[in-house]
């Protein structure tokens, strides 16, 4: 017994010691917690099976599901995520994912005991905080630890959520497939999940700076401040100038627009085609083999050796080419399983597109810039899809049916290839067709390259070292 006391109190003294050097690091204690936040508040076990659960016979709303309830989401969405994206940095990120764990909560005591269509209505509403706060989870790590530790902190960060996901929707399906268990006690499974999210945010430290609004502690720093750094909207402005920023910008817009439409709405085609009240489904397998076939193709990304100055808009518009070509596939097919393949092959699309987006246009702006940029792109991408809802989805206006809907999307797509292939084939031939001497002068060396990176990593930390900004 003596000797179990002794290797109990080593083994808890080491626990202690290990706890102590993670709390009293700079970078590693707050990457460890929002890792694990990110991982249990994406491990959704009943999201793959949302629709299935609300038209069955616990909710029974399948006749308000398509051109009413739904639309709801996208239209709060629209409503509040500017005052969100501004609350965000004003509150210093924190409270906002706080608040996006209290919400998960909230939606998931709705959907397993409140009844009703009012009820599920403000879960709709509910949703859009869930979503809207999504920005705060990166942006709350880049405020806490120092720049150095950026690119480690992101791939933690990223990896978690795909992980949480991944998870969640592969024991979703084996509970479904294998335990034959009920939907209803899928989604209380989830609740417990969501609610240990919901408790690890409060381990967060809390950030005490952030990215754009800034303390002024007197007239000397706000002066010299105002002498040596740019504004964030001038900074922007000079670099949205740049013709290939504006065209990435551009598809991420119109891309994002389509995606999460399309995304919203699967689960109403899978139904359509396979009734779930009838046949067995594999909604969960499907979603965990989308995140694992997008996760390698955005990995894949690292080790493409392309010049994407050159060839980026002809790839943009090739692969929105097959991105339509998959959404046809799925509006038009009798098959599950084909239907299935092509959602697959629309997301892994995506994502290996918005990956190269996001680290173009990342590539040529400062922090504070990409997050401006980041906003606007996703607001202008929210209005299309919006639009896109209130004129084609609605019972308001047209109301259509599902596979309606999808030929539309997919149309839809289509146009953004041809947009994105005409203007990349004039790229390339333009590019092709140049004198040497021109390309040369016109594409940056090497070292002028890591002159620049070095340049503007040095301006992030002096900005983030200093108040200097006050919006």
């Amino acid at each position: 017994p003596c000797c179990k006391a002794v290797h109990l109190t080593f083994a808890l003294g080491k626990i202690m010691g290990c706890w102590t050097r993670l709390k009293s690091s700079s970078w590693a204690y707050p990457t460890t917690v929002l890792s694990l936040y990110g991982f249990f508040a994406n491990c959704r076990v009943a999201e793959p099976f949302l629709t299935p659960y609300l038209i069955g016979p616990h909710k029974n709303i399948s006749g308000e599901l398509n051109n009413y309830l739904f639309p709801i989401w996208t239209y709060s969405y629209l409503a509040f995520l500017f005052p969100v994206f501004l609350l965000t940095d004003f509150l210093r990120y924190k409270p906002l994912i706080v608040v996006q764990g209290l919400f998960l909560v909230t939606n998931y005591i709705l959907l397993c005991f409140a009844p009703g269509l009012p009820a599920m209505t403000f879960l709709q509403v509910s949703l859009y905080m869930v979503t809207s706060t999504e920005v705060a989870y990166f942006s709350y790590i880049y405020s806490v630890i120092p720049v150095e530790h950026y690119q480690r902190a992101t791939g933690y960060l990223r990896s978690a959520m795909l992980v949480g996901y991944t998870f969640g929707a592969s024991l979703g399906q084996v509970l479904v497939s294998l335990a034959g268990m009920n939907y209803f006690y899928i989604n209380t499974i989830t609740l417990g999940i969501v609610s240990m999210a919901f408790l690890i945010s409060f381990w967060l430290p809390m950030p005490q700076r952030s990215m754009f609004f800034k303390v002024k502690k007197d007239a000397a720093v706000h002066l010299q401040s105002q002498q040596e750094a740019h504004r964030p909207e001038e900074s922007f402005f000079e670099y949205k100038s740049a013709e290939h920023v504006i065209y990435w910008s551009l598809w991420w817009a119109l891309a994002t627009s389509g995606y999460v439409q399309v995304f919203n709405y699967i689960q109403l085609m899978w139904d359509h085609i396979e009734p779930s009240a009838t046949s067995s489904i594999y909604n969960g397998g499907v979603e965990a083999v989308c995140s694992l076939v997008g996760a390698a193709a955005a990995f894949s990304v690292g080790y493409i050796k392309v010049t994407w100055a050159v060839w980026g808009e002809l790839a943009l518009g090739l692969f929105s080419a097959v991105g339509a070509g998959a959404v046809f596939l799925m509006a038009l097919t009798s098959s599950i399983w084909a239907c299935y393949a092509g959602y697959v092959l629309f997301k892994s699309c995506y994502m290996l597109l918005i990956t190269i987006t996001t680290f173009q246009i990342a590539a040529n702006l400062s922090m504070e810039c990409y997050a401006l940029t980041f906003g606007i792109n996703t607001f202008i991408a929210l209005s299309l899809q919006t639009i896109i809802t209130a004129t084609v989805v609605d019972e308001a206006a047209l109301g259509l049916d599902i596979v309606t809907q999808f030929i539309i999307y997919g149309s839809y797509y289509a146009v953004i290839s041809v947009l994105f292939l005409t203007r990349g084939t004039y790229t390339a031939y333009v590019n092709h067709h140049s004198h040497p001497e021109q390309k040369k002068a016109k594409e940056p060396t090497e070292s002028q390259n890591v002159i620049k990176y070095l340049y503007v990593n040095s301006k992030q930390s002096n900005q983030i070292q200093s108040l200097q900004l006050e919006l």
